[in-house]
């Protein structure tokens, strides 16, 4: 590499050296070096606006999400006595068996209505612990090619047409981006437990526009959750994209409407009443509303889809018997039992079976909900504040 030359130039009495273009100053000698070292490739995405723009809200989509969102808010201020239920696939892989899953819902949705709010699991996004699918927007064909920019438009479509059925919709809250793409059309979002405790995610929670559940951490700590929902809160100034995808500072008012969201952890669960408990001391000490939402999934039964419905009868019986502080249940559901590897042949997948976490099946799905809505109808009304 040849030597590299600086010139000193002499400017109002003082030096300031400058690189003359006669240096033989090449990116590839020095930058290539330092810049995306490991980066391979660089792709542009369509902006939001251009993705909204080709896949526009509607009227109809609009006021479920606006319904579905002051229905939530109404359940957490205790304006409505009703229980919050996020129920469906613990992962969206097939946007077929999705939309026959969310008709079903739909239809059991109108008949419990009076009892429970149940809103459709939409995830489209999955944090791995090690490695493996991502979800639908990263690879939306399953064959590892990441054909993100794909992704963005299949998982705008389908929330689209959900939104249109008239059946709320509920996602993690996971790429600060991607949620840019689509957060018009959603009514509730969790925060995982892997990043609760992230500062990005708090950021990016408290300027959402709908309701948010953080999790305890996978540990088991309540802590993570307890210190994000005082965080979120709060107004925000971090950096962002906007509608165009222009980088952006964004700040934020802070969302009024953080609840916290038991999913065990540890080896150990913590729906049962002392844990439950607990919580609500922990809320009240921290000056938070006590708005608890059980995940009977996950650490609370222990990633075996035959004890979610036990999880779920438990809080049942703990609202029967007097709790105040539950406000919301989730199930991981889907047409068919348990799950399923992704094959190298994918036309061996089998019709509406997780790829992801274990799930219920739609009869017992169907079966438990209506069992809890008619087993809460008389006393729910008292319930509220």
């Amino acid at each position: 590499m040849p030597p590299r030359v600086v010139v000193v130039r002499v400017v109002d009495g003082a030096q300031r050296f400058t690189r003359s273009n006669a240096v033989n100053w090449h990116k590839s000698d020095i930058n290539m070096q330092l810049e995306n070292v490991n980066v391979v490739k660089q792709e542009l995405l369509p902006t939001p606006q251009q993705v909204k723009q080709d896949l526009p809200n509607s009227p109809a989509a609009g006021n479920t999400v606006l319904a579905g969102r002051k229905s939530v808010h109404n359940i957490l201020d205790r304006k409505d006595h009703r229980i919050l239920i996020v129920v469906g696939p613990c992962s969206i892989h097939d946007p077929k068996a999705a939309r026959e899953y969310a008709r079903k819902l739909k239809e059991l949705a109108d008949e419990v209505s009076d009892t429970l709010l149940l809103i459709m699991r939409v995830y489209f996004e999955k944090p791995r612990t090690t490695v493996g699918w991502k979800g639908l927007i990263n690879d939306p064909f399953m064959d590892d090619s990441f054909h993100i920019e794909k992704g963005l438009y299949v998982a705008r479509e389908l929330l689209l047409e959900l939104a249109e059925l008239g059946l709320p919709t509920a996602t993690e809250a996971l790429d600060p981006i991607s949620t840019q793409y689509m957060s018009d059309l959603l009514t509730w979002a969790a925060i995982g437990a892997r990043t609760t405790e992230s500062q990005t995610h708090r950021e990016m929670a408290s300027g959402l526009s709908m309701p948010a559940g953080f999790k305890n951490g996978t540990d088991g700590s309540l802590d993570v959750a307890i210190n994000a929902l005082q965080s979120v809160s709060q107004p925000h100034h971090f950096l962002g994209i906007d509608q165009e995808g222009k980088i952006s500072v964004l700040r934020t008012r802070g969302n009024a409407y953080g609840h916290v969201i038991l999913r065990g952890g540890g080896g150990r669960p913590n729906y049962d009443s002392v844990n439950v408990a607990l919580c609500e001391q922990a809320l009240e000490k921290a000056g938070l509303a006590s708005n608890i939402v059980v995940d009977c999934s996950h650490g609370n039964s222990n990633k075996d889809p035959a004890l979610q419905t036990l999880v779920g009868e438990n809080c049942v019986n703990q609202i029967l018997e007097g709790n105040r502080s539950i406000i919301g249940l989730m199930l991981e559901s889907h047409l068919n039992w348990g799950n399923q590897l992704i094959p190298e042949d994918l036309s061996q997948l089998q019709y509406g079976v997780s790829v992801t976490d274990a799930c219920i099946d739609w009869p017992t799905t169907q079966t438990s909900l209506r069992d809890w809505s008619a087993r809460l109808r008389e006393i729910l009304p008292a319930r509220r504040d």
